[in-house]
């Protein structure tokens, strides 16, 4: 992971009439990291990440992306993200080769789609259209969107809502090696085992404010200095590691 920011926020206020979403929030995120922002329904962690994506205008504040100012910038923000679509945002009658291709002409880029889809192992699907996916396979295609235009940094969120535990596990991997090419990863995630798996670092954001943030390991360190100890000891494995053992790690597909 580089020390260079590749985001830096800087007191970013959002607010509709007399409520406040986002609270003058100052953060970075670090070049090649898994970068989480972590919160309750409401703490306003979509709001942040939507401007940062330039979905959705600030009241106040500073957004840099790479360089380049929200406020000025924005056609350029856009050439180097890539936000995962929800599932509504993909035409259901097409199949995986006609939405990557739609895709390929909207970004005017050169990917292979082939080659795109044997990233998220779904190959065999090509011709298959997209409402025919199950869930997991669902997920995959639409992170596999967000690399067509080869994006210097991804904003996935709540990637494995609804997913089995071989599905959210291989999507464990595939996000990993998403960052190990070198694209710095933004996810937001209310699966904090998930969290603590897959993130360099983590913003904790309540009620419009950031109330801590840091690795994984030092927060939980931190909270363990005070003292507090978990009223039931804890296992070196969980139910999930159980069923994984017993039935395997490959894909299954509904």
């Amino acid at each position: 992971m580089s020390t260079k920011s590749i985001i830096t926020v800087k007191e970013l206020v959002k607010s509709y009439g007399d409520f406040t979403a986002v609270n003058g929030i100052s953060f970075d995120v670090k070049e090649g990291e898994i970068f989480g922002l972590l919160g309750p329904n409401g703490a306003g962690k979509s709001t942040t990440l939507e401007i940062i994506e330039t979905l959705r205008e600030k009241t106040s504040g500073e957004v840099i992306v790479d360089g380049f100012n929200i406020e000025q910038d924005q056609a350029a923000i856009k050439k180097i993200i890539g936000v995962q679509l929800q599932s509504s945002g993909f035409y259901p009658n097409l199949n995986l080769i006609e939405l990557i291709h739609l895709f390929i002409g909207l970004y005017q880029s050169s990917v292979d789609p082939m080659d795109l889809l044997r990233k998220v192992n779904l190959e065999d699907k090509a011709n298959a259209k997209y409402k025919q996916l199950s869930g997991g396979q669902k997920q995959r295609f639409s992170i596999a969107t967000t690399l067509i235009n080869k994006p210097k940094i991804i904003f996935l969120d709540e990637p494995t809502t609804g997913l089995d535990p071989q599905a959210r596990r291989n999507l464990w991997d595939l996000i990993k090696e998403i960052r190990d090419n070198g694209t710095t990863v933004i996810i937001t995630t209310h699966y904090m085992d998930e969290a603590e798996i897959l993130c360099d670092r983590v913003a904790i954001i309540d009620s419009g404010k950031i109330i801590s943030i840091n690795t994984p390991n030092t927060l939980i360190d931190e909270l363990v200095a005070t003292g507090f100890e978990k009223a039931k000891e804890v296992k070196k494995a969980n139910l999930e590691d159980v069923f994984i053992h017993l039935t395997g790690k490959a894909w299954r597909e509904d």
